[in-house]
């Protein structure tokens, strides 16, 4: 079954800004966008909800230190 962004965030237990944030720094790889219903949309599948949540977990929420 794929859903929407909104509805994958909720599946990841993240806010929707926040799974956003992460696709636009690129440390989430997303399904390419779909056209639907005249609207660009991503669908996301249950693998790859899977794949996000995997990467979500390893990272640290907070500033980075500086060394």
């Amino acid at each position: 079954m794929l859903v929407p962004t909104s509805k994958a965030a909720k599946k990841m237990g993240v806010t929707l800004v926040t799974l956003q944030r992460h696709i636009a720094a690129k440390t989430v790889e997303a399904p390419e966008l779909q056209i639907v219903k005249g609207v660009a949309v991503r669908l996301w599948s249950a693998s790859d909800i899977a794949k996000a949540r995997k990467v979500l977990a390893a990272v640290k929420p907070g500033r980075k230190k500086k060394v």
